[in-house]
């Protein structure tokens, strides 16, 4: 073969040598990129049937708003689970066990049940549906955490504002019962008294007995001669008493004849005083009216010793006060100044407003003097239409802090009496009453002393010339009558 020819064949079969080889790798590079390539298919549906297992697409691109702030070292899962277990423990309240979330939130959600199981008989939730195969208690529609305890807080402050108001019961009928306890070791204190009395009194009538006993023993004649004896000496003592009665009324009726005529003589001369014309006297005047402040200004100050808190009665200036003291107007001082003062209007009439140069009254209150008073009867403080237990007291002390002064007997130093209702005094109880409830005797006298000083105070009043006023005419002349009935008051 001429050389040429080989050469061109040569060229040739180098060729496709280089083709074959080619082509082997080629077709060998292929299969190993389709294995590859099958492989990382199979991994990416694998990967991504897990993904939307754990998350829907949607949730993957809101990932970070759904998580949050991913936490330090950890995946946004880790850092979801580092969250919902901070709930959990703030629920159950314990460190959480490193377990899957099934268990840690029925840990949560049977502690919730519980709670509100607790909670149910306190507060108003509504009862688990019968139906329901497994009511479930912790439903956000029905009940939850927060609305929950805010309910058992109110309860709670609820319950500690009765447990307060339980408290001052408990405060107020303890002071009571220490009071019935004093009155009784006082009630018990008068009937060791009163049966020393009756011991003094069975060993004077065993005396009298055995007297009568020995005069009993003694016969006949020397009784009868005994009584003529005893008889006759009473006669004479009789016909004494009658002589000195009747030269007694006799010269009785010669004393009221010239007292008579003496008195008679007397209102000839000058007509007799009027007893409530010192309560009558004027206290102030009103300086200024403001009607649309409620306020007015009156010519008192410090000067005077008025202070705030002081009531007073207005009344007209041209018919100053009326004989029923009933005012036109009641006033209270809340300002002083040095010689004026301001007070709000506590009642007033419409027809007849307070005006300039009208005259203001307080019976206790005297810029001058300290006036005496002397209580006595029954007063109802509270409005109810019966009788205060303590209400002379409470007048006493209302009087005493406005500056006058009070006492229990009337004498020559006594301004005024306030006389209440006549102290009722019940039927005398008998025996059989006494063995039931031997109190009642205690109580017979105590009301029995209480009249007997009710009448003895308004003779003596009328005796003396002092005047005496009703409980509603001391309220009227103090300005106090819009307090009766309020706390505080007396």
């Amino acid at each position: 073969m001429p050389p040429g020819k080989r050469r061109q064949s040569n060229a040739m079969l180098y060729t496709l040598i280089t083709f074959v080889g080619l082509f082997i790798i080629a077709t060998t590079a292929a299969v190993i990129y389709y294995v590859k390539a099958e492989e990382l298919r199979t991994t990416t549906q694998e990967a991504q049937s897990e993904l939307s297992r754990m998350a829907s697409a949607d949730e993957v691109r809101r990932v970070g708003d759904i998580v949050g702030t991913r936490l330090p070292g950890q995946t946004n899962l880790g850092s979801m689970v580092e969250y919902y277990n901070r709930v959990v423990a703030l629920i159950v309240g314990r460190p959480i066990q490193v377990t899957s979330a099934e268990v840690n939130v029925g840990q949560a959600t049977n502690a919730f049940r519980s709670l509100v199981e607790q909670a149910r008989p306190h507060i108003n939730i509504g009862a688990p549906d019968p139906n329901a195969a497994e009511p479930d208690l912790a439903d956000p529609n029905r009940v939850s955490w927060r609305s929950m305890a805010s309910d058992l807080v109110a309860k709670v402050r609820q319950t500690s504002e009765q447990l307060d108001a339980r408290t001052q019961q408990f405060q107020k009928l303890q002071q009571e019962f220490t009071d019935a306890t004093e009155l009784w070791q006082q009630t018990a204190d008068d009937l060791n008294a009163r049966i020393g009395e009756y011991e003094l009194q069975v060993q004077q009538t065993k005396a009298d007995y055995d007297d009568l006993r020995a005069l009993l023993e003694q016969s006949s004649e020397q009784r009868a001669a005994n009584i003529l004896r005893q008889l006759e000496e009473e006669r004479a003592l009789s016909r004494q008493l009658n002589q000195d009665l009747i030269k007694t009324q006799a010269e009785l009726e010669i004393a009221q004849q010239r007292l008579s005529g003496a008195l008679t003589d007397v209102a000839k001369i000058q007509p007799s005083p009027d007893p409530e014309a010192p309560a009558h006297k004027p206290d102030g005047r009103i300086i200024l009216v403001d009607e649309a402040s409620g306020i007015v200004h009156i010519n008192l100050g410090s000067d005077d010793r008025i202070y705030r808190g002081l009531t007073f009665s207005v009344y007209d200036k041209a018919s100053g006060v009326p004989r029923d003291s009933k005012p036109k107007a009641q006033i209270e001082v809340f300002a002083i100044g040095k010689t004026t003062s301001t007070a709000r209007i506590l009642s007033s009439e419409r027809r007849n407003p307070i005006a300039t140069d009208d005259i203001v009254a307080n019976l206790i209150w005297d810029a001058g003097k300290k006036n005496h008073f002397v209580i006595a009867g029954d007063f109802d403080l509270t409005g109810k239409g019966q009788p205060t237990y303590d209400a002379r007291t409470r007048i006493a002390d209302l009087i005493q802090r406005w500056g006058g002064a009070t006492s229990d007997d009337v004498s020559a130093k006594t301004d005024f009496v306030i006389l209440g209702t006549e102290p009722q005094v019940p039927r005398e109880p008998s025996f059989d009453d006494l063995a039931s409830d031997p109190t009642l005797r205690d109580k017979y006298d105590a009301a029995r002393q209480r009249r007997e000083y009710y009448d003895q105070v308004r003779q003596q009043a009328q005796a003396f010339y002092i005047p005496v006023f009703t409980f509603d005419r001391f309220l009227y002349l103090i300005g106090y009558e819009n307090y009766i009935g309020k706390p505080g008051a007396f």
